[in-house]
């Protein structure tokens, strides 16, 4: 990142240039927001940008595409979760064809971890 980027600026920048699996499931979570869960996308944390959070149920979502399956990636995520986790919250590691093909499933995982009785 370069050192005059912000991490509000890399976040804005990029939910502009979202992926199709980011605006699909972006448009399916946009539509719990009656029922209380409010959904932020790109979000800035601690030096992270997450893809989806739901500060009130702890809820993060990420979606996973082909790049998280090298080693070093795989490292790096679960540095990032571990100190998520530490904050508090529950991440919800997705594959980016999952949310593609099977919005129907992934909608059911994400409501029951929204309705599960442990969670704030």
């Amino acid at each position: 990142m370069c050192p005059t980027t912000t991490p509000n600026t890399r976040a804005r920048a990029l939910r502009q240039a979202a992926t199709p699996p980011e605006r699909h499931l972006w448009t399916w979570l946009r539509t719990l927001r009656p029922q209380g869960h409010h959904f932020r996308r790109q979000a800035p944390f601690r030096g992270y940008i997450l893809d989806f959070v739901c500060y009130r149920q702890r809820l993060v979502i990420e979606i996973d595409g082909a790049h998280h399956g090298t080693e070093a990636q795989q490292a790096h995520d679960a540095k990032r979760d571990t100190l998520l986790a530490r904050e508090g919250f529950q991440t919800l590691r997705l594959p980016a064809t999952e949310v593609l093909t099977n919005l129907e499933g992934i909608a059911t995982l994400i409501q029951s971890h929204l309705s599960s009785p442990d969670r704030p």
